[in-house]
């Protein structure tokens, strides 16, 4: 197997239940989502974008949650890059995310710059650079409805027509950019 840049006695297993991949460490029964301390993260990230990211978004798949009995829900996926004062700072990428808000800024902006310029999509970015494990399925979070995300978030989607891209949205999990799907 290709080297994920994880510690010794650790490796990459594939959820069932939620579809997403964790790590497992064999020896020691113990399971997470995030990658364990001593993680290679530039090795874990080229691992994780060519062997468990969705090769596209597939809209007649429904996205995450199918699509029967989505009246007033809808579909969108984000880019996320998280900072120290985040809620939760850490990710698939990073066991302990140290960048400061002004760093994430400045990456999100850079990230922003080369969606809008055509250079490449938000799904295709956020394949390796998302701090969200919806990475995996080029920032698809399925469907949602009014009050299933943090407020700025859904006031931004909301907001977009299908196929729109916002500009950087702050809430408690980090900086997002996000593309309305349906």
């Amino acid at each position: 197997m290709a080297d994920a840049g994880l510690p010794s006695g650790w490796e990459v297993r594939h959820s069932n239940s939620k579809n997403l991949p964790y790590y497992f460490n064999e020896s020691q029964k113990v399971s997470r989502w995030e990658p364990p301390p001593g993680t290679d993260t530039e090795k874990l990230k080229t691992f994780m974008a060519e062997h468990h990211s969705a090769p596209e978004i597939r809209p007649e798949a429904g996205g995450l949650n199918g699509n029967a009995g989505n009246s007033g829900k809808i579909r969108a996926s984000h880019l996320l890059v998280k900072h120290k004062d985040s809620r939760r700072p850490s990710s698939w990428r990073e066991a302990e995310i140290k960048r400061t808000k002004e760093e994430a800024m400045s990456i999100i902006l850079g990230h922003e710059a080369r969606i809008r310029s055509g250079q490449t999509s938000l799904g295709q970015l956020a394949v390796s650079e998302s701090d969200c494990s919806s990475a995996r399925k080029m920032g698809d979070l399925g469907f949602f409805g009014k009050g299933d995300m943090q407020k700025e978030f859904e006031d931004a989607a909301f907001q977009l027509k299908p196929g729109e891209v916002s500009h950087v949205v702050e809430t408690a999990s980090g900086l997002h950019l996000i593309e309305r799907l349906e």
